[in-house]
């Protein structure tokens, strides 16, 4: 597991299960990262980077890096020119998308009650819907 200010002993010792799950999925870009990855089943580094608007390359790295070693990530390297690399779900980043569905739903509600959701929601192409939009 990455090491962190939530992995010492002691702050895990208040809650071990919420403590560990701190430690592995508390970095900044780490949610997103995951969720872009289950959504689009596959993503290369780049696609990532340019999805993730603000992230460095060198924090990307980090943080990929971080969940692949925390085995939420499978990382898969290609022999070509230009490199390739893709990153796919584990079994275990798998098991993790209840949760991620789970905190989108409730951000939605939540958070962002006028977010119309492009990855789950279809236009509203009813007659209603025309009116509104001439």
């Amino acid at each position: 597991m990455a090491e962190n200010k939530f992995s010492d002993e002691e702050t895990l010792a208040r809650c071990v299960p919420m403590g560990r799950l701190q430690s592995v999925i508390g970095g900044k870009w780490k949610i997103l990262i995951l969720w872009y990855v289950s959504f689009y089943k596959v993503q290369r580094f780049g696609e990532l980077l340019r999805r993730l608007d603000g992230i460095t390359q060198s924090t990307l790295t980090k943080q990929l890096r971080e969940l692949e070693n925390d085995g939420f990530l499978h990382r898969e390297v290609y022999s070509e020119i230009p490199p390739k690399v893709e990153y796919s779900l584990t079994a275990l980043g798998e098991s993790f998308i209840p949760v991620l569905q789970t905190m989108m739903e409730w951000s939605e509600k939540c958070l962002c009650p006028d977010y119309r959701n492009p990855y789950t929601t279809k236009p509203d192409t009813s007659p209603r819907a025309a009116d509104h939009q001439a």
